[in-house]
């Protein structure tokens, strides 16, 4: 049985961020962890992005883990309920390499994080998550918000979209790409994601989930791209959540991300609205 990770599998990063020590370390524990034993994901088959061209993108950095999220107000940020946070975990935005200094980086910390109540990480159902950050960035040209889409509806078979992240580029590698890079993947029917030569409802592709990359494999996201938009026709409809561990890009599993349905869209609204 192939066994699934999250796409935020955890990749060393090279970063201009401080050690966290083992006094705030202790402080972090009074948040609420949610580890996968498994891990977030990278882009595979795609390009580096020109540098700022995709400013709602924010990098998330807990140590040496790393995940992606979005802009979605200027003290909110969406990722993916399978990203470990803490309190010393860093949101940067209008980030395009993560190790070197640039002006347009605005780097804040997580006031709070709120799960999907409903995330279940056996079955990625409801791989979602809020943080809200410890004070408001600032508009610019390199940090801007991305919209929630409008309908939640569904996404159809053959649709074209692309992910951006900064995770690894090649299977087996420990490197996640030190610069923001962004793929063309195309939505695959659930039915044949679920069928036995892909994921064989291990677990199940739901309609709440997406299921995308390329029906020959080659394009896909991987580890370190964990909580990244899925981008189709210019509206935001998903977010990366998992694939096959180690075989980011093969055929036989496409990346699947959390549909921004109409259940999640209510959560999210309710949720900012209820803490604002």
């Amino acid at each position: 049985m192939l066994k699934k990770t999250p796409r935020s599998k955890w990749v060393q990063a090279k970063m201009d961020v401080p050690l966290t020590s083992f006094v705030s370390l202790l402080s972090g524990l009074t948040f609420l962890l949610l580890i996968p034993r498994d891990s977030c994901v990278d882009i595979i088959g795609g390009n580096e992005v020109y540098p700022h061209s995709r400013p709602y993108m924010a990098l998330i950095l807990e140590g040496k883990r790393l995940c992606g999220g979005v802009l979605i107000k200027e003290n909110w940020v969406i990722t993916a309920a399978h990203c470990p946070i803490k309190r010393t975990t860093k949101v940067i935005l209008g980030a395009h390499s993560k190790s070197k200094k640039e002006t347009e980086k605005q780097i804040m910390t997580v006031k709070k994080e709120i799960p999907y109540p409903c995330y279940d990480r056996s079955t990625h159902e409801g791989d979602l998550k809020l943080l809200q950050l410890n004070g408001k960035v600032k508009i610019t040209k390199a940090v801007r918000l991305l919209k929630l889409p409008r309908s939640g509806k569904d996404i159809k078979p053959g649709t074209a979209c692309h992910v951006a992240g900064w995770g690894k580029t090649i299977n087996n590698s420990n490197k996640p790409s030190d610069t923001l890079r962004e793929v063309n993947v195309t939505v695959i029917d659930r039915k044949i994601c679920n069928d036995e030569a892909h994921y064989n409802l291990k677990p199940f592709i739901g309609p709440n989930m997406i299921c995308a990359g390329d029906l020959n494999g080659g394009k896909d996201s991987c580890d370190g791209d964990s909580g990244g938009p899925l981008i189709c026709q210019g509206s935001f409809i998903g977010i990366t959540s998992f694939g096959l561990p180690g075989k980011c890009g093969v055929p036989q599993g496409p990346g699947v991300y959390t549909l921004l349905s109409v259940k999640y869209l209510n959560w999210i609204k309710n949720t900012i609205k209820g803490v604002a």
